[in-house]
C-alpha cells in the first residue's frame, strides 16, 4: 500500500512513458515522465477490464482517493457502471447549467434579436439583466414555481414600477414558451399570474374625439401664428393622421403630385425588421387640401429632401418637438392634444360621423391585421376605398372649420 511519503516521491523513469505504484483495491498513481501524478482504479463491468480517473495528486491526497474508490464501488456493486454514471453526472450538471432561466433567455434573445428592431432587442435584454436574472438567472426552468416568480416582479411594482412589471411577465412567458418548445421546461407559470399584479392605470395619448372641438382646433391650426412649415406640418397632421415619425421625416421625393400619393418606404415603417426590410411601401392618398398645403411650401422647403426640414439644418427633419410646442402655443396642452392624437381623432369621428369602414380606416392608419384573413387585407390595401375616404375626411375637417352645424357625437 501506498503511503503520502511515497506518493510524494514516486517518479517516472525519462526512458518510460508512465510508472504505477499500486495502492490497494485496484487504486493506483500513475507518474509521467513530466511528474504529473494522477489517479485511477481499475475495475471490472460486463467482464470487461475499465479504468476509472480520480484526479490529480496532490489536489487529491491518498486519503481523498480511497474514499473515491470506496464510492466507485458502491456504484459497481449496484450493477452500473462507474464511469458511464459519471459522464450521466457531468451531462446533468451541463443541463442544468443550459437550464437555467438566464441560459435560456438569452438563447432566446440570440435567436430572436435578428427580427426585432435594435432598440427593442436591447431593451429586451436591458430589463432582463436588471430585474429577473439577478432573483431567477441562475434556477433551472423547471423549478421556477408561479409564487417564485411573483415574488420577483413584485419587487418592481414596490418600487413604482407596474408597468415593468406586466411587461416583464410577458417576457418572461416568451422565455418559458421557449424552453417548452426546446424541451427545457414542461409548463409555463407566467399565465398563472393573471390578475396577481397590481392593475395598470392606461393612461392613452390625449386627443379631441368631439367634431365641435375638432373644428375649433382647425381653425386654431389654420391660424397659426408661428412658422408657415409648422402650419402645415399641424395640418397635414389632421388630414393625413399618419404618425408623428412618419410626418416629421416625410421627403419630396415620397410625393407624387400628379397622382395625389404619398409612397412611404417599407424601411420607414413601424415593423419587425423582416417586415421593413420586405414589406410593401405604406400608401397614403393625398386629397386636394394636401396637395395644395403641400404645394404652398414647396417654394420653402423643395431645396431640401425634407418636406419638413429643421431650422437648423435642412439635411435634418423638424424635432419630434415641434408640433407638440406648437399646439401648446395654441393653448393645447398634453392633456388636451398631442400630435400623435390626430390618429385617435380620424379614426373616432370617421367611424362616429362619417360611417366610413372601419377595415379602410386601419388600413390607412397602417395598423397590421392578425388572424387567417390578415394575409388578405394586406394585399387589398382598399386603396380606391381609401382615396375616397381621404377626400371626405378632408371635406369634413373644413366643414368642421367654417362652423358648420355639428351633430353632437353619439355615446
Amino acid at each position: 500500500m501506498l503511503t503520502d511519503i511515497a506518493c510524494r516521491a514516486a517518479n517516472c523513469p525519462p526512458d518510460k512513458k508512465r510508472a504505477r505504484f499500486a495502492d490497494s483495491g485496484g487504486l493506483y498513481l500513475e507518474v509521467s515522465p513530466s511528474g504529473s501524478k494522477r489517479w485511477f482504479w481499475k475495475y471490472y463491468f460486463a467482464v470487461k477490464e475499465r479504468r476509472l480517473a480520480i484526479g490529480s495528486y496532490p489536489a487529491v491526497p491518498l486519503k481523498q482517493a480511497r474514499a473515491d474508490r470506496d464510492d466507485a464501488r458502491k456504484v459497481l456493486a449496484s450493477g452500473s457502471d462507474p464511469a458511464k454514471r459519471r459522464q450521466i453526472e457531468r451531462l446533468e450538471a451541463k443541463m442544468h447549467t443550459i437550464n437555467t432561466f438566464e441560459a435560456v433567455a438569452r438563447e432566446l434573445h440570440t435567436t430572436k434579436a435578428s427580427g426585432w428592431s435594435a432598440q427593442y432587442a436591447a431593451r429586451w435584454l436591458e430589463r432582463m439583466e436588471k430585474d429577473l436574472f439577478p432573483w431567477l438567472g441562475s434556477v433551472p426552468l423547471p423549478e421556477i414555481t408561479a409564487p417564485m416568480l411573483l415574488n420577483t416582479l413584485r419587487r418592481i411594482e414596490k418600487r413604482g414600477a407596474r408597468e415593468t412589471a406586466h411587461t416583464l411577465r410577458q417576457t418572461a412567458g416568451q422565455v418559458f414558451r421557449y424552453g417548452i418548445a426546446t424541451g427545457r421546461c414542461e409548463r409555463n407559470p407566467a399565465p398563472d399570474l393573471h390578475g396577481a399584479l397590481q392593475p395598470l392605470n392606461v393612461k392613452h395619448m390625449a386627443a379631441i374625439l368631439e367634431p365641435a372641438k375638432a373644428g375649433e382646433l382647425m381653425r386654431a391650426m389654420h391660424d397659426y401664428p408661428g412658422q408657415p412649415v409648422t402650419r402645415a406640418a399641424l395640418l397635414l397632421s389632421a388630414l393625413l393622421f399618419q404618425r408623428p415619425g412618419n410626418m416629421r421625416h416625410m421627403e419630396w421625393a415620397e410625393i407624387d403630385m400628379d397622382t395625389g400619393l404619398w409612397t412611404i418606404p417599407a424601411a420607414k415603417m413601424k415593423r419587425t425588421v423582416y417586415g421593413k426590410m420586405n414589406g410593401r411601401p405604406h400608401l397614403v392618398p393625398l386629397p386636394k387640401q394636401a396637395l395644395d398645403l403641400l404645394r404652398e411650401i414647396q417654394t420653402l422647403t423643395g431645396h431640401s429632401p425634407y418636406v419638413f426640414p429643421s431650422l437648423i439644418s435642412t439635411k435634418r427633419p423638424m424635432s419630434e418637438n415641434t408640433l407638440r410646442v406648437a399646439l401648446r402655443r395654441l393653448g393645447y396642452t398634453n392633456d388636451d392634444m398631442t400630435p400623435h392624437g390626430f390618429r385617435a381623432m380620424a379614426r373616432t369621428i370617421m367611424v362616429e360621423k362619417l360611417n366610413m369602414h372601419p377595415d379602410v380606416i386601419e388600413a390607412q392608419l397602417a395598423h397590421g391585421k392578425s388572424g387567417p384573413l390578415g394575409a388578405a387585407y394586406d394585399r387589398a390595401e382598399f386603396i380606391e376605398q381609401r382615396r375616397n375616404m381621404m377626400t371626405a375626411w378632408a371635406d369634413y375637417l373644413d366643414q368642421l372649420r367654417e362652423g358648420a352645424k355639428i351633430i353632437p357625437l353619439r355615446a
